[in-house]
């Protein structure tokens, strides 16, 4: 039987931390489910860095469907997590179903990868993170620290199931090491 991985996302998600995940899991042979705050289409963003400005610049991008609602995901079904960055995680940590998802992945050591803004979403549950080593994009590293996490200046890092990337050129990597500890 294959293994069913979860990625939690929600508009104005990043689309390359979204779509490769997805893509490298569906050709692994996993069954991947896309959860948002409702069944829709998620409408996806492009970041990326212009000569002369200080912080990332962001257009629209593809669109992609999500599968299910959070209310409806049942974590225990799943064998893995993937929460992709963009400003999705800023607004879906504030979901009600999010933090007990999320915590699930943790509380049963099911391998976990969360690439650049996902760690916004540890900062509403500093339980996952107490004691725990992440990296992050920069600017999230405040968030890390104040949720009891350590931040890791690295372009990837693992602490136990936890697979952490700084932004979509360590996908690679981060999806090796994901893919690697799914497989166990």
């Amino acid at each position: 039987m294959g293994k069913k991985v979860l990625i939690v996302a929600g508009d104005a998600v990043e689309a390359l931390e979204i779509y490769y995940p997805y893509y490298r899991c569906l050709e692994a042979g996993y069954d991947v489910t896309i959860a948002a705050p409702s069944a829709k289409k998620l409408q996806t963003v492009l970041h990326d860095f212009v000569d002369g400005v200080d912080t990332y610049i962001e257009r629209p991008a593809y669109g992609l469907e999500a599968h299910v609602a959070f209310a409806e995901v049942d974590p225990a079904q799943f064998d893995g997590l993937i929460i992709p960055g963009g400003r999705a995680p800023e607004y879906i940590r504030l979901n009600e179903h999010v933090p007990a998802l999320v915590s699930h992945f943790f509380e049963a050591n099911k391998p976990i990868a969360a690439v650049c803004h996902a760690a916004q979403i540890f900062a509403t549950i500093p339980e996952v993170l107490k004691g725990r080593e992440l990296t992050a994009y920069i600017a999230c590293k405040p968030e890390v620290q104040v949720a009891g996490g350590t931040y890791i200046d690295a372009n990837l890092h693992t602490d136990g199931n936890l697979v952490s990337g700084h932004a979509w050129p360590d996908l690679p990597d981060l999806m090796r090491e994901f893919i690697h500890k799914l497989e166990g």
